[in-house]
């Protein structure tokens, strides 16, 4: 296979994309909304129905821990400000990244608290102390909480069907 490099004049009656929004959104201008632990605040930049994923800023206030939980698909996470762990001799810190497999269960502590930029391939699993699933946090939820907050009209949606 021989790699090739597109230029303008190579594609000359190549079709664009249909543009359904604007490019860029200034995430300054929305509003911060409450997530589903106390400490906890997010700004969901895109949702996808066909994994239940979503992407999102999210603010965790210092000294905040977080319930125990899993994810049904994996997870990204890329540390714009503060730190968190899962283990205490393994802190993440500004600038770190790090991608956590479908099926973890974890509890990440951030004792300075933190904003990140995340991304998850699938529905997170809040856990009660038996290991049952106490609470599901999918693209469907995370969107309710959003428009609740008048925090949606920007949001990227991947929807089965369409």
């Amino acid at each position: 296979m021989t790699a090739a490099v597109l230029s303008p004049a190579s594609t000359p009656n190549a079709p664009l994309s249909h543009r359904t929004g604007k490019d860029f959104v200034n995430l300054a201008a929305i509003p911060w909304t409450p997530w589903v632990m106390d400490g906890t605040h997010f700004k969901l930049l895109a949702i996808n129905e066909l994994s239940g994923g979503f992407s999102m800023l999210l603010k965790v206030e210092p000294g905040v821990q977080a319930p125990v939980h899993g994810h049904l698909g994996s997870a990204e996470a890329y540390l714009v400000e503060g730190g968190f762990y899962y283990e205490e001799d393994d802190p993440g810190y500004a600038g770190d990244y790090t991608y956590e497999r479908g099926g973890s269960v974890h509890q990440p502590v951030s004792p300075q608290g933190c904003v990140m930029f995340a991304v998850t391939h699938g529905p997170l699993a809040g856990c009660n102390p038996d290991g049952s699933v106490s609470a599901v946090v999918d693209c469907r939820l995370m969107l309710q909480l959003a428009q609740a907050n008048a925090a949606a009209d920007h949001v990227v949606q991947l929807v089965s069907g369409r």
